[in-house]
């Protein structure tokens, strides 16, 4: 942790040499002389509003601050203080994320920049080039003038997103070749043995039964508590104070990485139960909760997986972006030496920016860079205070084109898929991040979400307690979640939840399955064998459901054909375009029946945004889309992010272990292929955009589905600009984003299944502006965006 000069002295005083205290008392002594002898002075003129500089500032100046930091400052009155905002009377401070296009991982001329307005640096970012830091809002307009600086957000606030599921995903039966129980303590088939699964959340009471193994050790492998990881707190220094630098880098083994991990280490093996506010627990025995064969039964998904407690989420479900922006960090700084290879945020913020440019996009985006594949939840907007249905609400990280975005189905208390449904209160797309170019000109990105649908709905999962073995908050605040028969100690009680934010982790959990059955898989190949798998729902279009329902079992069967050193191949550039991609003498499965009745795969997938593919070919030949380092959304250009890491250091830091910095680059219109020739090209199919006929966006997965499966795909000859987007033809009635008010923990409607949710106001939509071709080219040019 670094302080200004001299100590504890205000950056002023520092730099003059004179200690605080002594300048204020000369100041108001030369105050008080002024006044007694009547000096007389000139007027000054009044000090510009907020609102005033705001309004002053050119277009290019302007479109680096995030919409909710224009609207919200100037409104901000004398005494206010929320999570991220104060006026103290005498000025307006702000806590912001800051990110940077400077080719210097260590931005040093932007936290000198920081300082010299006034402000502090809490923390420097590994997965997104930015820093967390308070500043005076005046400063903050000094630092969006600054050339290296990309763009500014606030430090917004997060929320939790609020066996039967083994059989009704698909898993549970033997002769499938994915699991079968033998008894209570053994299981043959895949479990998600030594995957690792980091869960972004409140905590895991990682003493419960169902995270035990086989020996009743804890499959918990570690625990930090990030919560006010990027504030004042975690920092050592006095809240809202300026003039202070603790952004250290920390190199594997460093001082400054060890000071740092044992403060924010979380793993007391004496009393180990951390989850106050009983979310993250329930979600964790989603993806990889072993209930031995109790009664009821409870078992996740990946029952044997390691699981890592990243906790974000404070007593009460809340945490701020810079905090998960930290723990994003921590995840991708430790991936490769404790083999996390999924990360699973079942949480939101209400960002209504671009995936380019919002900080937790950029962030899970570096790290699905890094081989780890994120699953987010959708978030629970899908229906409006009266009950109407809510369009394009989905929360960030969930916009992000390279994340698998999860949305939630009701399967109705049965195995039997032919029952499921989707929830009217899982959140709808298309997403409605919008971006600002340089002149002023504002755009959304209008791209397809959730890719899928997983079991949400009263769904069965550990209860946490605390260490007074009390009830965590949501079982106290709402008993009604804790059926009758739901363990008989602490160590096994259980209760219900619904939402996307348990949906999210049976995908993850299925995640960590396929990566057992196959560890070279990349992140966007991952992805697209979930969606391609996936059985479509009936009654449901494609940005209610993606392409369908979650099938581990197909997903698993793709998974075991494909060669198990692709991202291997892919990293060291030894794969080509078109090259095969299945195991020799292995050819790609078809559909089949699975428990709970026979399931139809969707044989699609979404790409580039709004774009729909199909075709054996995705999975046969290797495709460049599935390289992790890319990602694109639907304009004429793509991002390529690339690790670095830190030098081998013997007994310290193996080579190419521990990542140092992100390098991001624009790939535009050009060369490069995303797609080889004979993938069959959908988007047609689903025809122009319409709500009222029910075309494009709005079209029944399951429609265009059977299209594809009755051969109507167009196939790509070599050379070919890819088909548009889905494009809208109409005006629509869409949300504007989560509009959530600071400190807020949503409702989940817990206990109501679908009821009452909160809802969002409507606002007109304009048309989607989709760019045509896929064909794109590598650029030089370095950018945070």
């Amino acid at each position: 942790m670094r302080a200004p000069p001299h100590g504890s002295r205000t950056l002023d005083a520092a730099r003059t040499g004179v200690p605080a205290r002594l300048a204020h008392l000369l100041l108001a002594t030369l105050a008080t002389f002024g006044l007694m002898f009547g000096a007389a002075a000139p007027a000054r003129a009044q000090t510009p509003t907020i609102g005033a500089l705001l309004a002053a500032l050119p277009p290019s100046v302007s479109s680096k601050l995030s919409d909710d930091l224009r609207t919200r400052l100037p409104n901000v009155v004398s005494g206010e203080s929320g999570k991220w905002v104060r006026n103290d009377g005498s000025q307006l401070l702000v806590k912001l994320l800051v990110f940077s296009n400077t080719a210097d991982p260590s931005m040093a001329d932007l936290r000198s920049a920081v300082l010299a307005n006034g402000g502090t640096v809490y923390m420097r970012f590994l997965a997104v080039r930015g820093l967390s830091i308070m500043i005076p809002a005046t400063g903050m307009i000094e630092l969006a003038k600054r050339a290296d600086v990309l763009s500014i957000s606030p430090n917004r606030m997060t929320t939790r997103s609020f066996s039967l599921l083994e059989q009704s995903v698909g898993l549970s039966n033997g002769a499938l070749g994915v699991r079968v129980s033998q008894s209570g303590q053994t299981y043959t088939g895949l479990t998600g043995a030594g995957v690792g699964i980091a869960i972004l959340d409140s905590g895991i009471m990682r003493s419960h039964e169902n995270f035990a193994d086989s020996t009743g050790a804890t499959r918990v492998k570690y625990a930090v508590d990030l919560t006010r990881a990027t504030d004042a707190k975690l920092a050592g220094v006095s809240d809202w104070k300026g003039g202070f630098d603790t952004s250290d880098a920390m190199a594997p083994g460093s001082a400054a990485r060890q000071n740092f991990e044992e403060k924010i280490k979380d793993y007391d093996t004496i009393e180990p139960r951390v989850d106050p506010y009983g979310h993250g627990t329930h979600v964790a025995s989603m993806a990889a909760g072993r209930s031995f064969q109790r009664t009821p039964e409870s078992n996740g998904v990946a029952i044997g997986a390691n699981l890592y407690d990243v906790r974000v989420l404070d007593e009460r479900g809340a945490g701020s972006v810079g905090d998960v922006l930290a723990a994003i960090d921590w995840v991708i700084f430790h991936a490769r030496a404790r083999n996390i290879r999924v990360m699973n945020l079942s949480l939101a913020s209400d960002s209504t920016e671009s995936y380019l440019t919002d900080p937790l996009c950029r962030a899970v985006r570096s790290a699905v860079a890094a081989g780890i594949t994120v699953v987010v939840a959708a978030g629970n907007f899908g229906k409006g205070a009266a009950g109407n249905e809510v369009l394009g609400a989905i929360g960030s990280p969930g916009i992000e084109p390279s994340v698998i975005t999860v949305g939630s189905a009701n399967s109705k208390g049965t195995a039997q898929r032919s029952d499921d449904v989707v929830n009217g209160f899982s959140s709808r797309g298309p997403t409605r991040g919008m971006w600002t170019d340089p002149s002023g000109v504002k755009s959304r990105d209008h791209a397809l979400k959730p890719d899928l649908v997983a079991p949400g709905n009263k769904v069965l999962g550990a209860l946490a307690f605390n260490e007074s073995n009390v009830f965590s908050y949501l079982p106290s605040a709402y008993p009604a979640l804790v059926p009758a028969a739901s363990g008989t100690t602490p160590l096994n009680r259980l209760m219900t939840l619904s939402g996307t934010s348990i949906a999210a982790p049976v995908v993850a959990g299925a995640v960590a399955l396929m990566l057992e059955a196959n560890p070279g898989l990349t992140p966007p190949l991952i992805k697209a064998i979930l969606q391609y798998t996936a059985e479509p729902l009936p009654f449901a279009n494609l940005v209610q459901q993606g392409t369908g329902l979650i099938n581990v079992d197909g997903a698993v069967a793709i998974s075991r054909v494909i060669r198990p050193n692709l991202m291997a191949d892919v990293e060291a550039g030894t794969i080509a375009p078109g090259a095969s991609l299945l195991v020799t003498g292995k050819s790609l499965p078809g559909s089949r029946s699975v428990p709970g009745g026979a399931a139809k795969w969707s044989q699609m997938i979404f790409a580039g945004g709004n774009r729909l593919f199909g075709g054996d070919r995705l999975f046969t030949v290797y495709q460049p889309a599935w390289d992790h380092r890319l990602s694109w959304g639907g304009r004429p250009l793509a991002l390529r992010t690339t690790p670095q890491y830190w030098p081998a250091v013997a007994g310290v830091n193996p080579a190419g272990t521990y990542v140092s910095a992100f390098n991001e680059e624009r790939l535009v219109a050009g060369r490069l292929p995303l797609f080889t020739a004979g993938v069959l090209s959908a988007s047609g199919l689903a025809g122009k955009s319409s709500l009222l006929q029910r075309q494009g966006l709005f079209n029944l997965t399951l429609s265009v589905s059977q299209l594809l499966l009755d051969n109507k795909g167009q196939v790509m000859p070599s050379g070919l600009a890819l088909a548009e987007g889905l494009a809208l033809a109409e005006g629509l009635a869409l949300a504007e984003g989560l509009a959530l008010a600071e400190g807020l923990a949503l409702a989940e409607g817990l206990a109501l299944a679908e009821a009452k949710l909160m809802g969002q106001g409507l606002a007109l939509a304009e048309g989607l502006a989709l760019a045509e071709g896929l064909v794109l080219a590598e650029t030089n040019v370095k950018t945070g965006e």
